[in-house]
């Protein structure tokens, strides 16, 4: 039987979250969502994602703090990451590089379906990279 990808969202912007989250289940992904560092952190080991989609700009934990400790925790170093954020400079996108991010798109120069295509794309779920 097929097992269904998992995906964790972390989101404070509750609307865009609304959004992506009904997108990707219609994709058939399985989605948990959040709204904060802190339940991002618990959600990737409990739920065990296949892949975050993780906001930058967060209340208490920054996205950069919870990446960050993604890749230093041994249950969740090798989950995927992609940086989903308003932040396009980059210095900020460098940052997240550093701190092992898998991908990292700016949410004005993206639609859903770009993110789609890049979420498939690091679950092995397409042939070709997308451009």
């Amino acid at each position: 039987m097929d097992t269904k990808k998992k995906i964790l969202l972390v989101e404070d912007d509750v609307a865009l979250s609304a959004v992506y989250k009904s997108r990707m289940e219609l994709e058939g992904f399985e989605i948990r969502e959040v709204n904060n560092g802190e339940d991002a952190l618990s959600a990737a080991v409990d739920f065990k994602p296949d892949l975050i989609l993780l906001d930058a700009m967060m209340p208490k934990i920054s996205g950069f703090d919870v990446l960050d400790i993604l890749r230093n925790t041994p249950e969740t170093a090798s989950i995927r990451i992609i940086m989903l954020t308003a932040l396009s400079q980059p210095k900020d996108k460098e940052r997240a590089e550093a701190l092992g991010v898998n991908d990292y798109l700016v949410k004005s120069q993206v639609v859903i379906g770009d993110v789609v295509e890049r979420v498939k794309f690091h679950l092995g779920l397409l042939e070709n990279k997308p451009a």
